[in-house]
């Protein structure tokens, strides 16, 4: 039973607030009555005040918004469960503790701060620590960099940045640690860049993500030699990008010998707290500190980060910020202090261990799948898995690419790297769409480029992820690796019937995930360029229309929103049935289709402007004339009508239309005596394509019916059709040889039967000769 009813009170609406802010199902109320419309723009302060759930309320709409398709924060929202309660309690605790009297208030806060120091130390085998608790991941390391300039320089109390001067000190970093890590330091600390050094990875030995040791060493030797002062060595156990492991033990070794701080940080300091530890992690132990990040391994929201480090004179520590006299700031401690115990130790190793079973399952499926390479260090415990698409250039088709490379040089091999790049991006683009609980991602690895990366220790607790989720992943990966394969495949074979082509122009872009991109040329003798490239943008844009309107399984678009070219259509993914060939033909024939279409319309636009001013003209003739007919006297207005009385004038109605097929204006006479509007002459028919070859009934568009491996044609398919039916009409008792024989026969005599049928055809239509030649004979004979 607790006995603060406070504490009570404020866990009870803790708990409402929760159930308010993750319910998906908004109420609809009526806002009719409401003073300001417009939510988004902040009004004034009222004057009385809002209670508890109208605030609420307003939380929740500014979190969710007005679109219901946001489904990825509301999903991490479900999965907060009880435990991340338990964080968020601590927030409000925190603020109800501080109020407390000072010297309860310390106790309090002595016991939250050493409980949690102890349970961290326990947990991740780091003997005799002390801890920083910090929002920022970063910030740690920040005053851990400042606790060594306080150790190696005993004058910086004192003299500050002078003592700096006389020897530069020298901060150690990897060129796989986190982008803008150095210069955040620098920038923090006050230092020059020039005491950042990055050191490069392995190029001849051992992984390529992990730290050159023994240029390491030259590095440090070399900065020794210049009066330098080797001062700390930021160490990766899982870098940011693949997730591997710095040799921690020889680094720890280096280190001692130059009296370097070891700091590290990563990923896989998560795995030190389960039973098996691999070998080069445990090394992480023994470093004078290291950062760990809670708050993903565990689905903690809003809990701090954590710097464990070992140091033996407290005011250093005091000095560089790690410590504080303030009981208020030790109150950090307090949401992790909750919800550690919520978890316990059982908690906390399972959920850390579920995500290592997650990346397990995932590199054990990888492993039997084709075109899919991965980037582990250890297959038999690492966290992060991270694999890319790739196909060896020897198991593709290479006849291709050898008749080209007789004749021109093709870039393939040297824009083989950014054709990746594009696949890769675009295969993990897909995955999370198709799978956002699995929290694949992006990344860009120095060495292998364009990769998807999976690590469950960062978003597996929060978003839930479990073994289906991972079955599932493997199979939209299935899924997605024929597409790929045969749109790598059809991509060259597509440029060289797009370059054969002579209306269209091939656009290189290796950043289109897709078969490729192409522009229908539009020539013109029109020197104005903005007209033509007004005209070009109307063709492909048509372009474009047509072919969305044809029933294909194709994607055409105008290519991405920024850095596209201009006035291409873009084709996406495709299948391996694609029939390039037909799809090339498809789009040369409708840009001609719009070309003409749009020529014929400024043609046809040309002369009617000629015809109706040739109209005027002649209908201004024939007022003259009709002037000149009734005389002076008719135009007259009263003497005109009393002579028009006495002696009507007769003349017939002239007109004029004009004739749109003829181009020509043609008199009204006709119309008027015969009392109907003439037709005219036929117009053209609209020019169409005659390319689009027949399919079969629910065949869609650019889809091959039969593959040119099968070697058979329509013709041979009935022929042999032909022949089996023969042989079931065939008489018994004959032997192979006779049935052979007469299926030739009968062959024979069907051949006979059309040419004799032929013959007998033209015979006839030489003997019926037209009766006008007939007549012509006759008078010329008697003549």
């Amino acid at each position: 039973q607790m006995v603060d009813p406070t504490l009570a009170e404020m866990g009870k609406n803790l708990n409402e607030a929760m159930k308010m802010l993750e319910d998906n199902q908004r109420k609809v109320e009526e806002e009719n009555e409401k003073k300001y419309a417009r939510k988004d723009i902040p009004g004034p302060l009222q004057g009385s005040g809002q209670d508890m759930v109208s605030i609420l309320q307003l939380v929740q709409n500014l979190m969710h918004g007005e679109e219901e398709e946001e489904t990825s924060q509301s999903y991490r929202l479900q999965n907060v469960g009880e435990q991340g309660h338990m964080a968020l309690l601590g927030h409000s605790l925190a603020a109800y503790i501080s109020v407390l009297d000072r010297e309860r208030l310390r106790k309090l806060t002595t016991r939250i701060l050493s409980d949690t120091t102890l349970w961290l130390c326990r947990l991740f085998r780091y003997e005799n620590g002390s801890a920083y608790y910090h929002e920022d991941d970063r910030e740690g390391l920040l005053k851990i960099c400042r606790l060594v300039i306080h150790t190696r320089y005993e004058d910086y109390t004192l003299e500050g940045f002078n003592v700096l001067y006389t020897k530069q000190p020298v901060i150690y970093i990897s060129s796989a640690a986190r982008t803008g890590l150095g210069q955040a330091l620098c920038n923090q600390l006050g230092l020059p860049l020039s005491c950042m050094c990055r050191v490069p990875c392995n190029t001849m030995f051992g992984s390529q993500h992990q730290m050159d040791v023994a240029l390491l060493d030259r590095l440090i030797k070399d900065d020794v030699e210049c009066g330098k002062l080797p001062l700390l060595l930021v160490a990766n156990a899982g870098t940011p990008g693949a997730g591997h492991t710095d040799k921690l033990g020889r680094l720890k070794e280096l280190c001692e010998q130059h009296k370097m701080w070891l700091h590290v940080e990563g990923v896989n300091l998560a795995t030190l707290a389960l039973g098996y530890v691999s070998s080069s992690v445990l090394a992480a132990t023994k470093c004078d500190s290291m950062t760990l990040t809670l708050g993903s391994w565990l689905g903690l929201p809003a809990v701090p980060a954590v710097t464990l480090y070992r140091h033996e004179d407290p005011s250093l520590s005091l000095a560089a910020g790690l410590t504080s006299s303030q009981p208020v700031e030790k109150l950090r401690a307090l949401p992790l202090w909750l919800s550690l115990q919520y978890l316990g130790h059982d908690g906390i190793v399972e959920r850390i261990k579920h995500a290592s079973q997650l990346s397990q399952r995932l590199l054990e499926n990888l492993k039997n799948l084709d075109f899919i390479k991965t980037s582990v260090e250890d297959e038999l415990s690492s966290p992060v898995v991270v694999f890319k698409f790739f196909q060896e250039y020897s198991n593709r088709d290479q006849t291709s690419h050898a008749a080209q490379a007789s004749t021109i040089q093709h870039p393939i091999i040297s824009n083989e790297g950014h054709i990746y790049d594009t696949f890769n991006q675009w295969l993990g683009e897909q995955l999370a769409q198709l799978v956002p609980a699995s929290g694949v991602d992006v990344v860009e690895l120095e060495d292998e480029g364009t990769c998807v990366r999976f690590s469950p220790l960062m978003t597996s607790a929060v978003l839930g992820t479990e073994i289906q989720d991972i079955d599932h992943l493997v199979d939209c990966l299935k899924m997605k690796i024929p597409v790929l394969t045969s749109t790598l495949q059809l991509r060259e074979e597509f440029e060289q019937e797009v370059r054969r082509t002579v209306s269209l122009l091939y656009i290189e872009d290796l950043g289109w995930p897709g078969l490729g991109v192409v522009r229908y040329n539009y020539h013109s003798d029109e020197k104005n360029d903005d007209k033509q490239e007004k005209e070009l943008e109307k063709i492909n844009t048509e372009l474009l229309k047509k072919l969305n309107e044809l029933e294909s399984d194709l994607t055409f678009s105008l290519g991405p929103e920024f850095g596209g070219q201009k006035n291409c259509v873009y084709i996406g993914m495709v299948t391996e049935d694609l029939d390039v060939s037909e799809l090339v033909e498809t789009i040369a024939a409708t840009g001609r289709e719009i070309e003409e279409n749009s020529r014929l319309l400024e043609n046809m636009t040309e002369v009617v402007r000629k015809g109706i001013q040739e109209a005027q003209l002649q209908l201004q003739k024939a007022n003259e004339e009709r002037l000149l007919e009734e005389g002076l006297l008719r135009q007259i207005p009263v003497v005109g009508s009393v002579l028009n009385w006495f002696s009507p004038f007769q003349a017939s109605p002239k007109g004029r239309t004009f004739n749109l097929t003829a181009g020509s204006l043609e008199s009204t006479e006709s119309m008027y005596v015969s009392k109907a509007q003439g037709t005219g002459t036929t117009p053209p028919p609209t020019p169409t394509s005659s390319l689009a070859k027949q399919r079969l009934p629910g065949q869609k568009a650019f889809k091959r019916s039969l593959r040119s491996s099968d070697g058979f044609s329509e013709t041979s398919s009935i022929s042999h059709c032909d022949d089996l039916d023969r042989l079931d009409q065939r008489p018994p008792n004959l032997s192979p040889g006779q049935e052979q024989g007469s299926l030739e026969m009968e062959r024979a005599e069907e051949q006979k039967e059309v040419v004799q049928a032929k013959t007998d055809t033209e015979d006839i239509h030489s003997d019926q000769s037209p009766p006008d030649c007939t007549k012509a004979e006759e008078q010329a004979s008697q003549r």
